[in-house]
């Protein structure tokens, strides 16, 4: 085994850099390279669904988004300190190939291997480059994307696959879509790991609107942080609604399956997860996303006639409960979406990626 080839993947400790890794991870595995993931105590979070072969590094990061003079001065200190490590670590290994995923974490493994000239590639998920990956984007041999078209600098080319999704959601892949009717249906709210709190706010107060009749028939799950579980679960035990609310989905694609409307942030990984199963969807972006990546990320399937958009400086109770409502007794529409939904889904995406690790390892 250690004669065989050695991929690092260096990604962020978000579930959008995170999930794309774990999908690269269990094709290249498959075939029969080795697999070291790079990233921070944060990103650690999301690998228990990482294959067990898959060796784990945790680095030394830090982000710049947090506030304070003191976080801005010592962000660079840990950074550099991470990269020294990678380095002195890669000149011992010598990696094949190192792809980037984004995140901050995602720094000293990617530093170190364009300081090295150890082959390199970036995955950028959204349609408009996050700040790390802008950061290395012309010191990489390749740059896939996720999204299409995404804004790069002039003169570099991307090659879009799509997102790379886990093989739990690939299983679920053009799941059977039963449409709204008068009998109980799944409602699926998920807020990614920056955005549920809009969503737990909204979210209850709307169904709350709703007509008895529709109301009595939902079984809600819903993503929300853990301080708002207590008190989201509490909204609907008011309205008289059953409701699962959990931080974290560890059967996301199979709830996904199951549902007749999801309501959702635009991350990346979610659109992707969406017209993977083939779900009709209400997206939401995070407002609070600089470069406004979620309105790019949703732009496919809103134009494909797949999700419904209501950004977040229209996202009442009231406006959610018309759109809810509208779909929910509308089963030609949403039969519609959840097809055109499937339609713009990338199943091939990890392959896609991994034929270019492959390519790159072999033409250097």
């Amino acid at each position: 085994m250690q004669n065989s080839p050695l991929l690092v993947l260096a990604a962020g400790g978000s579930g959008g850099h995170m999930f794309p890794a774990q999908a690269v991870a269990e094709v290249m595995l498959k075939r029969g390279w080795r697999v070291v993931l790079s990233t921070d105590a944060r990103g650690e979070r999301y690998t228990s669904a990482f294959p067990a072969e898959v060796q784990i590094e945790q680095v030394s990061s830090a982000t710049f988004a947090k506030s304070g003079l003191l976080n801005k001065m010592i962000v660079p200190i840990r950074l550099a300190i991470g990269v020294t490590a990678a380095r002195r670590k890669m000149r011992r290994t010598r990696p094949n190939v190192v792809v980037g995923f984004g995140g901050y974490p995602a720094i000293p493994a990617m530093g170190a291997a364009t300081s090295l000239g150890i082959p390199c590639m970036l995955h950028e998920q959204n349609g408009v480059l996050g700040r790390v990956n802008q950061l290395f984007a012309t010191r990489v041999n390749q740059i896939a994307c996720g999204t299409w078209p995404t804004e790069l600098p002039d003169g570099l080319i991307g090659h879009y696959i799509g997102n790379p999704v886990r093989q739990d959601v690939l299983d679920r892949h053009g799941a059977t879509y039963i449409p709204p009717g008068d009998y109980p249906m799944a409602l699926l709210v998920i807020g990614g790991s920056q955005g549920a709190r809009i969503l737990s706010d909204v979210v209850p107060k709307a169904l709350g609107l709703l007509p008895v009749s529709l109301r009595q028939n939902l079984r809600i799950s819903q993503q929300a942080r853990e301080e708002d579980c207590a008190r989201v679960q509490q909204a609907y035990a008011e309205i008289g609604m059953r409701a699962d609310v959990q931080p974290f989905f560890t059967d996301l694609p199979d709830r996904m399956s199951q549902a007749q409307l999801v309501i959702s942030r635009s991350g990346a990984s979610s659109v992707a997860d969406i017209s993977i199963i083939g779900r009709p969807s209400i997206l939401v972006p995070l407002a609070a996303a600089v470069r406004d990546e979620q309105t790019a990320n949703a732009r496919e399937l809103v134009q494909a006639g797949a999700a419904q958009l209501l950004l977040e400086a229209d996202f009442t109770s009231e406006a959610l409960a018309k759109q809810i409502q509208e779909l929910l007794t509308n089963s030609i529409q949403t039969k519609s979406m959840a097809d055109a939904a499937l339609g713009c889904a990338k199943p091939k995406a990890a392959l896609d990626l991994a034929n270019m690790i492959d390519a790159l390892a072999g033409d250097i």
